[in-house]
């Protein structure tokens, strides 16, 4: 990781920018995929499987007796975590339920707003070297509390903790399709992939892409999403162990991600960075993260108030502050994805089964947009109903504004009530 001491604030956008790549060339490879699973179906979406994959794709569709074959081959300790991982995801998720409420905002006239959940959805989980079930009950969980009538799954992997996640969470539908393919399966329809009305889930610069690629034909996507990164803010009070853990749990992800330590002690940078090495080393996977080191680095500044004017023009996807009076620092966080406090919360927590979800913006989104959550699943659709009284007593105003608008016949459909 590099290190920099003291930069000066003009220099913060240039320091702080992400790992970039061109995505031209990128953009005309995806959207021929896209194109031809759109025309094409099912018989494109078996070309790009045994082109990118190496699979042959019989049967698209998983069929129901290998959910109970993956409940019987998985361990039952971990089968126990992700029952209690999905405990703690329900009970997060169910506590944003929104009552439906009635507001009368002036006598006969009451308007009120109604989350319906959205009808169909589809969730991406991709294959690669890790099986994110995980990420199967941050998707999964919050979509079936939300009442969507039709959830499908779309992944390569048919690791039995993915199969089991998916059917402990009420997803009945999954279909082997990885990669581009996948997102233009669902975006568009086959005659085996249902359509859906928007889409879940992370993947490579690929499917990134082919998710913001349908995105732009009206298919909803959950967020705009780039690698995993981790913001670490750290005072002399932070155990560096602790640290250099949290830093490599998302160096790991992959080489294009990116971990950033902010610090008010020169004596913090040097322990975390005996602690990277010593924990690095044993590492299964020490190339994916050594490699996202490079693109990371260990910022040291004057003092918190700084640090955190820093972060917050970063805006992490994830937040750590191990630091004094961290409820006090986390007031002042304006821009993350989420945010963890104290020493004794590792990122990881919110990763698989603090309740939280795990499903945030990345590359700066976080200014602007919020992690997925119960709401990522509903649509808010507005009521309002009007009695002769109350439109007697807004009647007026509506004319008055119409008129000065030019809209005539909105002016009507107001008078011509007025007048019978």
């Amino acid at each position: 990781m590099q290190t920099i001491k003291f930069p000066d604030k003009s220099t913060w956008n240039t320091l702080l920018q992400r790992p970039v790549m061109d995505t031209s060339a990128l953009e005309a490879k995806v959207e021929a995929i896209l194109s031809d699973v759109r025309d094409k179906g099912d018989e494109a979406v078996r070309k790009y499987a045994a082109e990118f994959d190496k699979v042959t794709l019989t049967d698209l569709e998983v069929a129901p007796a290998a959910f109970a074959a993956a409940e019987a081959a998985l361990d039952p300790a971990l089968k126990a975590a992700i029952r209690q991982a999905a405990a703690n995801i329900t009970t997060f998720h169910k506590a944003q339920q929104e009552k439906t409420q009635i507001i009368e905002t002036m006598p006969g006239v009451q308007c009120w707003r109604k989350p319906v959940g959205i009808e169909k959805v589809g969730l991406y989980i991709p294959g690669g070297s890790a099986p994110l079930f995980s990420t199967i009950l941050m998707l999964g969980i919050p979509a079936t509390i939300a009442g969507c009538k039709e959830i499908v799954l779309c992944t390569p992997s048919l690791h039995p903790a993915i199969l089991y996640t998916a059917q402990l969470v009420g997803i009945s539908r999954v279909f082997t399709i990885g990669g581009v393919q996948a997102i233009g399966a669902m975006a568009y329809g086959t005659a085996t992939v249902p359509r859906v009305y928007k889409i879940f889930g992370p993947g490579n610069q690929y499917v990134t892409c082919a998710k913001q690629l349908v995105n732009k034909r009206g298919v909803a996507i959950d967020m705009p999403a780039g690698p995993s990164e981790v913001a670490v803010l750290a005072d002399d009070s932070c155990v560096p162990d602790f640290v250099a853990a949290d830093l490599l749990s998302q160096a790991e992800h992959g080489p294009d991600s990116q971990v950033v330590l902010v610090t008010t002690s020169e004596k913090v940078i040097a322990d975390v960075e005996k602690a990277l090495q010593t924990q690095l080393d044993r590492l299964p996977r020490k190339s994916i993260a050594t490699a996202a080191l490079d693109n990371s680095k260990m910022i040291l500044v004057k003092d918190i108030d700084t640090a955190m004017d820093m972060l917050n023009a970063y805006a992490p996807e994830h937040l750590i502050l191990a630091c004094r009076n961290e409820l006090d620092v986390a007031d002042k966080v304006v821009n993350a994805g989420s945010v963890f406090l104290g020493n004794y919360t590792p990122e990881s927590a919110g990763d698989y089964a603090s309740g939280t979800n795990h499903t945030l913006p990345t590359n700066g989104y976080a200014s602007a947009y919020s992690g997925v959550s119960l709401d990522s699943f509903v649509k808010k659709i507005t009521f309002q109903q009007i009695s002769l009284q109350g439109l007697q007593q807004i009647g007026p105003t509506i004319e008055a504004m119409a008129a000065a608008e030019g809209l005539d016949a909105h002016k009507n459909a107001v008078s011509v009530r007025l007048k019978q």
